[in-house]
């Protein structure tokens, strides 16, 4: 045998991100890792304005709400256990003040909304099929909040229930100029909470799903970092401590396929431009007060000057760590 892998090769699509457009991230903590990068190496990226999330239902309402709401209605926060919290948002928006928290709320979502406005990509990843209903509301909720487990109702989502609720949202995104593009994952982090079982056929369901909604929106796309985990690494060294997140290597990995699909060779060396002054910036110097230091730490803001002369990226924080040096 030649090979001991399965590699999975993905047909490039050029030109369907870059550092000219306006992208949103929205969903499962993939969704941090993909889009943190993309923020690292200066993307136009808004990531996860209500939060990390997790099912399809929720997402397509937070991009409901971000296109026909101009703020979060005050109405949806409650009090639960001397916390204001919204059914909509993550535990991180939470607070003992209401006030702090509907403006965290809204710095938030009005940030998202203008980005909405302009967008040219959406980059969504759907974590499970299961939702949680609170009884009282009819609310699908994107977080629990630890409440009552018997205050919820769970179900798993069908493949037409996923769509009934994407469907109008693609196609407004369709009708929109300029094209949007919609590059839809699955999580490749394994929702073992209900089993082995249980996970499988919620993935299972949310890759049928989007596999219908690609084929029915020439703008959708499909990139397969669940694949790439499950059957091209697939393998236990290649997941952290707790056998059901990928590791760093395993995100690496997914993010050289993702640039390998995504951006054309442009993209690619000014990404490469920007990685090598983050590296310099981290480099951690035994003699920080010796001549040959200081003669580094001004080339590397020689060439900071550069790229932000030339694309116009803000490299703030990168400045102010080699400043404190």
């Amino acid at each position: 045998m030649n090979s001991f892998r399965t590699i999975l090769n993905i047909e490039p699509r050029f030109t369907s991100v870059s550092h000219t457009m306006k992208g949103l991230a929205i969903g499962s903590c993939f969704v941090e890792n993909i889009g943190g990068w993309l923020l690292k190496v200066k993307f136009n990226l808004q990531t996860n304005p209500f939060g990390i999330t997790y099912n399809p239902i929720s997402i397509s309402k937070q991009l409901t709400l971000l296109s026909n709401m101009e703020t979060y209605p005050e109405a949806q926060l409650f009090l639960h256990n001397e916390f204001w919290q919204s059914f909509d948002h993550h535990s991180r928006f939470s607070g003992m003040n209401k006030n702090t928290v509907l403006s965290t709320i809204n710095k938030s979502f009005l940030a998202a909304k203008t980005q909405l406005n302009n967008v040219n990509y959406l980059l969504i990843t759907f974590g499970t099929a299961n939702i949680y209903t609170h009884k009282k509301s009819n609310q699908v909720v994107s977080n629990c909040h630890k409440l009552p487990n018997n205050e919820f109702s769970k179900k798993r989502l069908t493949v037409k229930e996923i769509m009934a609720a994407w469907e109008p949202i693609l196609q407004k995104f369709s009708d929109m100029p300029p094209l949007v593009n919609i590059i839809f994952t699955v999580s490749p982090v394994r929702h073992l909470r209900d089993g082995i079982l249980e996970n499988q056929r919620s993935k299972a369901t949310l890759l049928l799903a989007i596999d219908n909604l690609v084929t029915k929106f020439d703008n959708c796309h499909y990139f397969p970092a669940y694949e790439i985990v499950i059957d091209d690494l697939r393998d236990y060294r290649f997941y952290d401590k707790d056998m059901i997140h990928p590791n760093e290597v395993a995100i690496d990995y997914i993010k050289e396929k993702f640039a390998a699909t995504y951006f054309d060779e442009n993209c690619k060396s000014i990404v490469d431009e920007i990685v090598a002054v983050q590296n310099a910036v981290g480099h951690k110097a035994f003699w920080p007060e010796s001549e040959g230091h200081k003669a580094f730490v001004r080339q590397t803001l020689e060439k900071i000057e550069g790229l932000v002369d030339k694309y116009g990226f803000d490299f703030e924080e990168e400045v102010e760590s080699l400043c404190l040096e």
